[in-house]
This record gives C-alpha cells, sequence and structure tokens, in this order.
C-alpha cells in the first residue's frame, strides 16, 4: 500500500473533522469509497488492514482433512522407526490394512487417498527428502523377472557388523518370481560349507529350483577362474543350472541387492547382535515377517502368497512335482531307509549323515557334502543295491 495513503488513513482515524477528505483523495488519485474501505479496515484490524487479504478460498472441500494427514505422517513414522519402507505405497498399503481391521479409523465415505496425494501430504510436511533426477529407463526393456516360482532363485551375501566389532556375513537367498526370501543365514565367512548349507535349507522348506544366480564370489563360483566350486558342483548333480552375473554389473543381481538394502535397514533400527545365535534369530524374525507383507509390486499380495499361486517350476527330465529333502543317518550296513526302501549306499558310509533329495522316484543322496548315489528308484525291489 503507497505509505501516502497509509499516513492519510491514520491522521483521518486520530482527527476525522481536521482532514479534508474530498482533497485527500485527488492529491493520492483514488476514490473517496477506496479511502473509506481503509477507514474501516484500519479501525478494525490496525495496521494489518493496509494489507491485501488472502485469496484463498474460506472452505476448500476437495482439501484432503488435516486430522487424515496426521493420520499419514503416523504411519510413515512407524514404518520408518520399525526398518521398514515407508514410501507412498508402502504407507498406502498399511493404511488398507489398518482401515480393514478396525474401520472407525477412516471416516465413512471418504476414499483412500492416491499415491500422489500421499506424496504431496509428506512434501508439504517436510517429509520427503529431495534426489538428483534419475536418468530416464530405456524404452521398449524387458523386465528381468521369471513367471514361475522356482524357475530361479537369486543368491548372494552381505556383511554385517556384530555388537563386538567383528565383521560376519549374512547368506541371502530369494526366489525371483515372487520375491520370497528362501533362506537368511548367518555366517562366519561366504564360505562353500555355509553355502551349501543354506541352499539345502531353502531347498527343504520350498523345493528345488531349475535355475540359481550368484554373484562370482569364490565360494558360488570358479568359473571365471578357470574352475568348479563344490556349490556349483553339486548343483549340477542335482540338474540345477548355476548362471553367474557378469563382473562389476550388479543390476543382473538387483533384487537381491534391493532384498540385502531392505534387511540392513530392518537390523539398523535393532541393536546390535551379540553373536552368530542372536543374529540368526534376528534373521529369522524378519524373514517371518517380510514373507507376510504385503508388497506393491505383487499386486498387494505377500511374497508367500505369490509363491503359492505358483505355478512351480520343475527340471526339464524330471516329474512335475517339488523336490523334498530329508535327513538320514547311514546304517552300519550301509544304507538308508526312504520312502518304504533302503538305498545302499556302502559300508564306508556306516553312522554318517546324509541328505537325500526326492524328486518324484529321482534320489540324489549326499554324504559329506559330496554326491555319494543318484538313482531311480525301482518299485520292484524293496532294497536299491549300490552300484
Amino acid at each position: 500500500m503507497d505509505a501516502k495513503l497509509a499516513a492519510a488513513v491514520a491522521a483521518y482515524v486520530a482527527a476525522p473533522r481536521k482532514q479534508n477528505v474530498a482533497g485527500l483523495c485527488r492529491d493520492l488519485g483514488i476514490s473517496r469509497q477506496t479511502f473509506y474501505k481503509y477507514v474501516r479496515r484500519f479501525h478494525a484490524i490496525g495496521v494489518e488492514g493496509f494489507y491485501p487479504d488472502s485469496r484463498r478460498p474460506r472452505r476448500s472441500p476437495s482439501r484432503f482433512p488435516g486430522e487424515l494427514e496426521e493420520l499419514l505422517i503416523a504411519i510413515r513414522k512407524h514404518e520408518a522407526d520399525t526398518g521398514w519402507d515407508y514410501g507412498a505405497d508402502a504407507v498406502l498399503l498399511r493404511l488398507e490394512e489398518r482401515v480393514k481391521d478396525d474401520p472407525s479409523t477412516w471416516p465413512p465415505g471418504q476414499p483412500l487417498p492416491s499415491r500422489a496425494t500421499v506424496n504431496r501430504v509428506f512434501e508439504a510436511r517436510g517429509q520427503l527428502v529431495k534426489v538428483p533426477q534419475r536418468k530416464p529407463r530405456r524404452r521398449g526393456g524387458h523386465r528381468f523377472q521369471r513367471d514361475h516360482v522356482n524357475a530361479l532363485w537369486q543368491f548372494d551375501g552381505f556383511e554385517y557388523r556384530l555388537g563386538t566389532g567383528i565383521k560376519v556375513m549374512v547368506l541371502h537367498l530369494s526366489d525371483d518370481c515372487s520375491r520370497l526370501d528362501v533362506a537368511l543365514q548367518a555366517a562366519c565367512s561366504e564360505n562353500g560349507r555355509d553355502i551349501w548349507t543354506t541352499f539345502c535349507l531353502g531347498v527343504e522348506r520350498y523345493g528345488l529350483p531349475t535355475q540359481v544366480l550368484t554373484d562370482n564370489g569364490s565360494g558360488f563360483s570358479g568359473r571365471r577362474r578357470g574352475w568348479v566350486s563344490d556349490f556349483e558342483q553339486h548343483l549340477y548333480a542335482l540338474g540345477v543350472e548355476p548362471i553367474q552375473a557378469r563382473v562389476s554389473h550388479p543390476q543382473t543381481c538387483g533384487k537381491n541387492e534391493r532384498a540385502h538394502q531392505r534387511v540392513l535397514k530392518w537390523l539398523s533400527r535393532r541393536p546390535a547382535a551379540a553373536d552368530l545365535a542372536a543374529l540368526q534369530r534376528l534373521l529369522d524374525d524378519y524373514r517371518s515377517t517380510y514373507n507376510d507383507r504385503r508388497n506393491q509390486v505383487l499386486n498387494k499380495l505377500t511374497p508367500r502368497q505369490r509363491f503359492d499361486l505358483g505355478p512351480v517350476a520343475t527340471l526339464t527330465d524330471l516329474p512335475p512335482v517339488r523336490t523334498a529333502l530329508t535327513h538320514h543317518t547311514v546304517t552300519t550296513t550301509g544304507s538308508i531307509g526312504l520312502d518304504g526302501t533302503l538305498i545302499g549306499l556302502g559300508r564306508a558310509h556306516a553312522h554318517k549323515s546324509a541328505l537325500a533329495f526326492r524328486t518324484g522316484d529321482y534320489v540324489a543322496v549326499f554324504v559329506d557334502d559330496q554326491l555319494t548315489r543318484d538313482l531311480i528308484i525301482d518299485r520292484s525291489r524293496r532294497y536299491q543295491r549300490s552300484q
């Protein structure tokens, strides 16, 4: 507002009979209606009356209610504090679950917000972290994802520091199609024995995959070094194809790399484990919870639900059934019992522990982490004589 007009209005309010309003208006180039308007505003609200009113409408029927904004912020904070994803998609999924469990949480007739609305709320509340613009995706690219569960497992490890300061490894095995965490095991290092043990745990829970994708760590693969690792030998013996990512190209194992980030973020919200046993308890808790949490990428299914939907991939030369893994102790006579039959392994293996992978009538038996025998069970004989 013009300073001369403000001074004239203030002078008029202080001594109205001493002012020539018509002359003031001629000098200021305004109408008397405008002058008296500011006089009334100055009487009502003082100096603030000289400033223009906000053009914001008195009512905004389409504006998202403030109390519901608080609910979105509370959900986001809870997810962040507990170590889970807290973006707009994740918050919407948790909101849907909360409304389903307790309809009184949400006003009747009020539609759930869109992803864009949630992001606008977060931005207005200063919750979004600005990041540099990413390079646009190349058009026409093919998404790397298998259509069948157990068609491909991704296997890798990442470091974790115990409360004592010692670095250990977490071996992470996940299904490519369903994003199910098949196994999540604490280990001293990325060594062949622990890698094989983790893989066997996954097979025991979910059956045998047709392929396993790993990086080029020596515990997983020796292909680029001119030799075959023990893990690769075991996979070949079971009819599973081991494949490796390109050197210095972690994008090939992108789902597993993203899964590592999720686990590490969850672990960072909890006190550091004192030893491997305590770390394993944390990992078991995480895996159980994650596999039963809905995922936007899986059309709001949980990884377990998506895995159970199938279809299940099977090895081409084996019957279309899942593989079962069983543990046995070799008898004094050198055999193990399986499905009403005795499988001979030889007296040299007496009293040792054996792992039996069975797909239909095909059986592969490992003793001391070595393939001891593979066969197709002959149902006409109870004793399957060793060769």
